[in-house]
C-alpha cells in the first residue's frame, strides 16, 4: 500500500541545511561560544587563575573560629580626615556597588551604627587588577565583606554616605558571607512618606514596602537606619531607667511568668498547662513586687515581659510587651511615688536628649516628628480638671468612667495648649474602673488614689497606691467578682504587718514610641506579637 512506500522524515536541523549534517567545526566553534557567555556571567567567588595580586582578593573560608590573629579592624565611623593617609581594614555590609570597566565603586556599611563608607578600586595592575575589579563589582548588596585600603580625603564630599570627607582606596577585598536574594530593598524600606509623595507629585512612583512584608522580614527590615536607631533608643530607655532606680535606692528583682491565677484578676490571659495544673503567663509583676515590699525590700523595680491575651488591633496594643515595673513603700501620700516619676522620665528624657541626638536625628529623617514638648516639674491634674476641660470644650465625658483612646488625645492637645507639655499625669481616677487593689480615696469612696501618666496624649503609666490590709484587699476581689482561693496567696503576704505602697506600670515600646511620635507601636517591638503575629 502507498503509506508503507513512505519515507521516514526526519526534521532538519537548524545547521542541517539541504538535510545535510552540520560541520564539526562550526558545532565546536558554537559551543566553545556558548562556554564563554557561561564563563563570562559567572558570578567569581576566588581570583582568576594566573592573576599575580589574586591574594588580594576573593572569598574567605568559613570562619569558623579556626584561628586567632593579631589584626585590627577600625569601625567606620571611625575613618575620618584626621586619619588620612593611613591602612586600615574595616568590615562591613556591602550597602551599594557599581562597577564599570577598570573601575568600582562600592559604599560599605558599618552594621552597628549605619556609618557607611564610599571605597573605590581603579585598575593599575599594581594593587587592583581586572579580576579584583570584576570580583568586587559582583559581590551582591548586604554581603559581609573584609575591605583593606588607604584612607584618603576626598576632594568633593561624599553626600550619600555618613564620612563626607574620606574615601577607602582600596588594596584588598574579601567576602566573609554572601547575601542571597533579597526579599525587599534597604532602600525602598529607608524612604520616608515625604520622599514618597514628593515623588508622587512629579509623576514618579517609588517603591515602598508594606508592614506585614517588613515584620515577615525582620531581620531585613531591622537594618534599615531609622530601625537601628528606634531600638538603640529603646535599649537606652531601659538603661535610663535602671540608672535612675538604682540611683533611688531600688533593688532589681525577677518575678515568675508562669503563675497559677491572674495577675490582673481578669480574663485576659494566656492559659497552659504546668505539669497537670492550670497557670496563666503573668500579665504583671504586680503581686510579686508587693509581697515583695512587704517582705522589707523598700523599693524594688523589674524589667521583664509582660502577657496579655487582649484582641486589640489598635496602634498601642501588643500581647506581649516590656514592662518597666517599680513598686515602693510610701509613708504618707501617694504623691511620694508620683514624685519619683517625675524624677524618672525627667532622667530618661534628659538622657535621650542629650546622649542619643544622632540616633533622634536618624529616626526623624524617616519618620519626621517634634521634640517632646516637658515641664521642669511634671504638671500634676485631677481626673475631675481633665474631665472638666474637656467638657468646656464641647466634648462628652463621663466622669465616672474611664477616657477612651479619642478623649485621651483630645485632652492631651488641650493640656498643651494650656500648660505647654506633651507630659502630664493624672491623679484620682474614679474607684470603679481601676483593678481591685487600688486604695479606694478616704474623701470619697468613688474616687481611688491612682492615676495614668500621659505622653503626647496616650497612656504610658498606670499606678496606684494598693491596698495594704488584707479584709479590705478580699473586700474589694469580691467586688470584682475573684474567687478569693484564686489568690489567697497574694492575700496573705498581708497579714503579717504591710507597709503602705504604691507603685507602677510602663510599657517600654509605649515610651520609646511616643518620644519619637512613630505612630504605631509595632515599629517599636523589634519582633511584634499581636492578635495576628506569632512570627517570626
Amino acid at each position: 500500500m502507498w503509506w508503507d512506500e513512505r519515507k521516514k522524515i526526519e526534521p532538519v536541523k537548524k545547521d542541517d541545511k539541504n538535510g545535510k549534517g552540520a560541520k564539526p567545526g562550526k558545532v565546536d566553534k558554537k559551543a566553545e561560544r556558548a562556554a564563554a557567555r557561561a564563563k563570562a556571567n559567572e558570578v567569581p567567588t576566588q581570583p582568576e587563575a594566573g592573576d599575580p595580586l589574586g591574594g588580594s582578593y576573593g572569598d574567605l573560608p568559613l570562619v569558623a573560629s579556626s584561628q586567632a590573629t593579631d589584626r585590627v579592624w577600625t569601625p567606620i565611623d571611625q575613618l575620618t580626615a584626621e586619619k588620612d593617609g593611613q591602612t586600615v581594614l574595616v568590615r562591613g555590609r556591602m550597602h551599594a556597588v557599581r562597577g564599570k570597566g577598570k573601575s568600582a565603586f562600592l559604599v560599605l556599611r558599618q552594621a552597628s551604627s549605619s556609618a557607611t563608607v564610599q571605597a573605590i578600586l581603579f585598575v593599575d595592575d599594581k594593587t587592583v587588577s581586572k579580576g579584583m575589579v570584576k570580583y568586587a563589582s559582583l559581590i551582591p548588596r548586604e554581603s559581609i565583606v573584609d575591605v583593606e585600603g588607604r584612607i584618603a580625603k576626598s576632594p568633593n564630599p561624599v553626600e550619600s554616605c555618613t564620612q563626607t570627607e574620606v574615601e577607602l582606596k582600596v588594596t584588598s577585598i574579601r567576602g566573609v558571607h554572601r547575601a542571597g536574594p533579597l526579599p525587599l530593598e534597604l532602600a525602598d524600606a529607608s524612604r520616608s512618606d515625604a520622599q514618597i509623595a514628593a515623588a508622587e507629585a512629579k509623576g514618579e512612583k517609588m517603591a515602598t514596602v508594606s508592614r506585614d512584608v517588613r515584620l515577615d522580614n525582620r531581620v531585613i527590615d531591622l537594618r534599615t537606619p531609622a530601625n537601628q536607631a528606634i531600638f538603640r533608643v529603646q535599649a537606652a530607655v531601659s538603661r535610663l531607667f535602671r540608672e535612675l532606680m538604682i540611683q533611688e535606692g531600688f533593688t532589681e528583682i525577677h518575678t515568675p511568668k508562669l503563675i497559677g491565677g491572674a495577675s490582673e484578676g481578669g480574663a485576659s490571659v494566656f492559659t497552659l498547662d504546668y505539669m497537670g495544673q492550670p497557670a496563666c503567663l503573668a500579665q504583671s509583676p504586680q503581686f510579686y513586687k508587693q509581697q515583695a515590699i512587704c517582705a522589707d525590700f523598700g523599693r524594688v523595680f523589674e524589667i521583664g515581659p509582660v502577657f496579655r491575651a487582649e484582641k486589640s488591633f489598635t496602634h498601642r496594643h501588643l500581647c506581649e510587651f516590656t514592662g518597666l515595673d517599680f513598686e515602693m513603700q510610701i509613708n504618707e501620700h501617694y504623691d511620694e511615688v508620683l514624685d519619683v516619676i517625675d524624677k524618672l522620665f525627667t532622667h530618661v528624657f534628659e538622657g535621650l536628649n542629650k546622649q542619643h541626638s544622632r540616633e533622634l536625628a536618624a529616626i526623624g529623617e524617616q519618620y519626621p516628628f517634634e521634640p517632646l514638648q516637658y515641664l521642669p516639674n511634671m504638671l500634676r491634674i485631677t481626673f475631675a480638671e481633665g474631665i472638666k476641660m474637656l467638657q468646656d470644650a464641647g466634648h462628652d465625658a463621663d466622669p465616672q468612667g474611664d477616657l477612651t483612646t479619642e478623649l485621651e488625645r483630645t485632652l492631651g492637645k488641650l493640656v498643651k495648649d494650656k500648660y505647654h507639655t506633651d507630659f502630664y499625669v493624672m491623679t484620682r481616677y474614679p474607684l470603679a474602673v481601676r483593678p481591685f487593689y487600688t486604695m479606694p480615696a478616704p474623701d470619697d469612696p468613688t474616687v481611688s488614689n491612682s492615676f495614668d501618666v500621659f505622653i503626647r496624649g496616650e497612656e504610658i503609666i498606670s499606678g496606684a497606691q494598693r491596698v495594704h490590709d488584707p479584709t479590705l484587699l478580699a473586700e474589694r476581689a469580691a467586688v470584682h467578682g475573684i474567687e478569693l482561693s484564686t489568690i489567697q496567696p497574694y492575700i496573705d503576704s498581708f497579714k503579717y504587718g504591710a507597709p503602705p505602697h504604691g507603685g507602677v506600670g510602663v510599657g517600654l515600646e509605649r515610651v520609646a514610641m511616643l518620644f519619637c511620635a512613630l505612630g504605631n507601636i509595632r515599629l517599636t517591638s523589634m519582633f511584634p506579637r499581636d492578635p495576628k503575629r506569632l512570627t517570626p
